[in-house]
């Protein structure tokens, strides 16, 4: 290959790079997410449901104690409730009717980690932690929006500054605020987040 032919496929390869990186819809560095607040198919508002009326996080993300996602809830979980309240409401006509199409609702994923990361809701929600610590005050946004950064610094800081797992008498993992020399504290090694 002539040194002509490399500085042309040198300046492609560049120039392609170039473009991939001024796609910022398309391409994003990993924990550059914070923030991030897109428009959903449904104006929900955890503002009232969470904040106004109490509603607690599990009744409706069930999954956050028992699987390492916190899960999206069903449609007919909503209907609990709008059966009876608000039922005619623009919002909920669109649940109603994808119940009724047997459609799920297309939600817009707002919380993303890397390919080669891993989080555990119902190790966290287990120990005690509460959603807050890295969701933000959730009980108070009208649209979700990404609260911290879910970076690897975030994570490993929580684990080696804030936090002291000890079992209760069930063999639960609790969190404690302080941590001692003598007690188990968060893992901090590589192959608990990363496979």
């Amino acid at each position: 290959m002539s040194l002509r032919t490399a500085k042309i496929i040198s300046l492609l390869v560049t120039i392609a790079g170039a473009i991939v990186l001024l796609q910022g819809a398309t391409f994003s560095w990993l924990g550059n997410q914070q923030g991030y607040e897109p428009v959903q198919p449904i104006a929900f508002s955890h503002k009232v449901h969470a904040g106004d009326n109490q509603i607690q996080c599990l009744y409706c993300h069930s999954a956050a104690e028992k699987s390492k996602v916190a899960g999206i809830p069903a449609a007919s979980t909503c209907m609990n409730c709008h059966s009876q309240i608000r039922k005619d409401s623009p919002e909920i006509q669109k649940i109603t009717q994808a119940l009724a199409d047997n459609k799920p609702i297309e939600w817009v994923r707002v919380h993303h980690l890397p390919d080669h990361a891993r989080f555990d809701h119902s190790r966290h929600v287990s120990a005690g932690l509460k959603c807050q610590q890295c969701h933000g005050a959730i009980e108070t946004m009208e649209r979700v929006s990404q609260f911290e950064t879910l970076s690897m610094g975030m994570c490993v800081t929580c684990h080696r500054t804030h936090r002291e797992v000890t079992l209760d008498e069930n063999g639960k993992p609790v969190i404690s605020r302080e941590a001692t020399p003598k007690r188990l504290m968060a893992s901090t090694d590589c192959s608990v987040c990363h496979h």
